[in-house]
């Protein structure tokens, strides 16, 4: 019996010659230009080398001193000693702004922004402690609420009260049981100093539905009641 054979396929056959084409480009251009890739690819393990390199030498041991040195300033910080975690925590060790100035670029001294933005804000240095905060970089789902709210805090007390509004609604914008109801209340009695009585309302109601077991939420009925 004969084989049946099938009758050829133009469209397959030109894909054929375009993929062999194509493959025997590459391997000219590579023969053209070998050096010139060769090179490039050296180039691109060498830095991967060096950022190697880098953080096993550099990087991570000065994360780990920055680390080191600012223990003191944060247990000062935890007394509520703020003068002294920023400078002179005592032990021979620096406060936040040596970290700063000492590590920068690592994970430590970003952290030391925030602290210091804290203490500035504690000693009634608003400017400065705004500016600090400014420079903090936030990563995460509590930390950005926390830099917010403290930058909340320090426009309004400049007097700046539209920008302090605006950072109370992007700290209170989450879910976190303990700091949305908590900046909620500070957007909603500074909404209401500032006249807008809808938008207070607005951040009462959503401690009264979404936190009613917070620390706010056992006392906003008050506040609900007395703007309606």
């Amino acid at each position: 019996m004969a084989k049946s054979r099938r009758p050829k396929n133009k469209a397959n056959d030109e894909t054929l010659i375009d993929i062999v084409d194509a493959r025997d480009n590459a391997q000219s251009y590579f023969e053209s230009n070998k050096n010139t890739v060769i090179g490039v690819a050296a180039v691109i393990l060498g830095l991967i080398a060096l950022g190697v390199v880098y953080f096993n030498f550099f990087k991570a041991p000065a994360e780990q001193a920055a680390k080191d040195a600012m223990y003191k300033a944060e247990e000062q910080f935890a007394r509520d000693s703020f003068a002294l975690a920023l400078e002179n925590p005592g032990g021979g060790l620096g406060g936040f702004l040596d970290i700063i100035d000492e590590y920068s670029g690592t994970s430590s001294a970003n952290l030391a922004k925030y602290y210091a933005g804290v203490c500035y804000l504690n000693l009634g240095k608003y400017e400065v402690a705004a500016e600090y905060l400014e420079e903090y970089s936030a990563s995460g789902s509590i930390t950005p609420t926390m830099k917010n709210g403290a930058l909340g805090d320090a426009y309004s007390e400049i007097g700046d009260f539209d920008k302090a509004l605006s950072l109370y609604k992007k700290a209170s914008s989450g879910d976190n049981d303990l700091l949305t109801p908590y900046y909620l209340m500070k957007l909603g009695l500074l909404s209401e100093k500032q006249g807008d009585t809808e938008q207070a309302v607005t951040a009462y109601n959503r401690i009264k539905e979404d936190f009613p077991n917070s620390s706010e939420g056992n006392r906003i009925d008050r506040y609900i009641s007395r703007l309606q």
